[in-house]
């Protein structure tokens, strides 16, 4: 589905169904050099069982038109342009990592707009060494060999993750690979240092108003545990869900589980 936003084409896929405004929307923000499709299997899930999707690609990135974004603020302001070229006055904000502060930062500046907040791989202060940023401006793909093997437990994933004969970290370098291609801008480094400078979470956690998830991997190396102890301390209406077996790239290598958190919290009530 394809808006006009900021006068660019904005792209936002939908799960295999036609969005529609009227039913509760779930937006889904990906992360770094990433798209909608790390999202498959959850937003098609949400489409199918109740709720409109937009999981969205961020100016620059995918399918989107445009160039990337340099701030998470940026991202924020962007996000709601969005909505409101969707019809859609309020949504469960739902992103992975870089996402989950655009979605953070999107509640903050537009409480009225986010009836629940969800945080996937998430941390506060996100913070990148130098070394990742470095690789990321001059070595792209130095950047995305060394994420790729950062953001996952282990090189060998369970068949079922998620059907047999799927390369879990293969799927992932070709994604981040297929962005590089498309778009000669330095993405990785672009978003890597709006993450690198993004300083409202604190603030941005202790004004958010709605129910709150925080979702984590519990060996995750990129945003670990201890990192994500800012916005657990601070989101006011905060459930912390942690799963086994589980890098940064939580949607590929445990779906079944991040989908089944994600719905559980999402389906409750207002």
């Amino acid at each position: 589905m394809l808006f006009n936003v900021q006068g660019h084409e904005a792209y936002c896929y939908t799960g295999g169904k036609p969005f529609d405004p009227s039913l509760p929307t779930a937006v889904f923000i990906h992360g770094a050099q990433n798209d909608h499709s790390v999202w498959v299997l959850q937003t098609r899930y949400f489409a199918h069982h109740g709720f409109g999707v937009l999981a969205v690609d961020l100016p620059g990135h995918g399918r989107s038109k445009g160039e990337p974004l340099a701030t998470v603020e940026a991202m924020a302001d962007w996000l709601l342009a969005v909505l409101d070229a969707a019809g859609v006055h309020k949504a469960i904000l739902i992103g992975h990592s870089m996402g989950s502060l655009v979605a953070l930062e999107t509640a903050f500046r537009a409480p009225q707009r986010c009836s629940k907040l969800a945080m996937v791989g998430t941390a506060y202060p996100m913070k990148v060494s130098s070394m990742l940023l470095e690789a990321a401006k001059n070595e792209e793909q130095k950047a995305i060999d060394m994420v790729n093997i950062w953001s996952h437990s282990s090189i060998a994933h369970k068949p079922s993750c998620p059907g047999p004969g799927f390369y879990v970290m293969g799927g992932a370098q070709r994604l981040m690979q297929h962005i590089a291609r498309r778009n000669p801008a330095k993405v990785f480094y672009i978003d890597f240092s709006a993450c690198n400078a993004y300083a409202n979470g604190e603030a941005a956690a202790k004004a958010v108003a709605s129910p709150a998830l925080l979702v984590l991997g519990k060996r995750d190396m990129m945003t670990t545990l201890k990192a994500s102890a800012t916005l657990s301390a601070n989101l006011p209406h905060c459930q912390v869900v942690q799963i086994d077996h589980c890098g940064h790239a939580l949607m590929a290598e445990q779906p079944d589980a991040v989908l089944d958190a994600l719905y559980a919290f999402s389906r409750v009530p207002d």
